[in-house]
């Protein structure tokens, strides 16, 4: 009997293909893909799968919150929790939340048709790359991010952007000018990677820079 596979992401082409590397496994079925929480929890009262392939920033409602919300209602459904980013306070959240694996959508094949033999045989699955991750920060600290570094001053400014702090309240703070506070956001917004400062505060808080 073929094991039913459902897809929740917010993307089509993700959903497209993870549905193919499905076509190559004989013993699975791709049964229906939906792109926001709301269509997923309607798609459930009618149709379960066995696995459930759950991006966590889909639309309409957290993955954390949908992870608890499926694993309470339908228990019997196994989920594995997708991801872009290395997020490992993700990774725990969901998987307190009743997930049985991880994965980056960055996936090859072969790891993700060991994830699904993994978690249909009642074990948990978390990408290589994400234990490897938790691990370091078991025994490190707080997440490192490779090839960004920040100086203490930018640290602090980080800090207070994250407290929502305004530029004139971090200059009084900190006895800098105004444009000094200006071209420190500037700069943790080209090195963090992002376009603005809602950005640089999720990535800030996801990278554990500040808590």
């Amino acid at each position: 009997m073929a094991w039913k596979i459902g897809i929740a992401d917010d993307h089509i082409m993700i959903i497209k293909g993870f549905e193919s590397m499905l076509q190559h496994l004989g013993d699975c079925t791709f049964i229906f893909g939906v792109l926001s929480g709301t269509e997923l929890l309607s798609q459930l009262e009618h149709e379960t799968p066995d696995i459930l392939l759950l991006d966590i920033n889909i639309p309409g409602m957290s993955g954390v919150e949908l992870c608890k919300i499926i694993s309470f209602k339908y228990p019997a459904v196994k989920i594995i929790a997708l991801t872009s980013h290395e997020e490992t306070m993700y990774v725990k959240k969901m998987m307190r939340n009743g997930a049985s694996g991880y994965l980056l959508k960055s996936i090859d094949p072969e790891t993700f048709t060991n994830a699904i033999r993994t978690v249909m045989g009642g074990n948990q699955f978390i990408d290589i790359r994400l234990q490897q991750i938790m691990l370091a920060e078991s025994i490190y600290g707080r997440k490192q991010t490779p090839g960004m570094v920040l100086t203490k001053r930018e640290v602090e400014v980080l800090v207070m952007i994250a407290e929502e702090q305004s530029n004139q309240q971090i200059a009084d703070k900190l006895f800098i000018s105004l444009r000094t506070v200006e071209t420190h956001r500037f700069n943790l917004i080209r090195k963090l990677e992002v376009k603005n400062t809602a950005g640089l505060v999720k990535e800030a808080y996801l990278r554990g820079l500040v808590k």
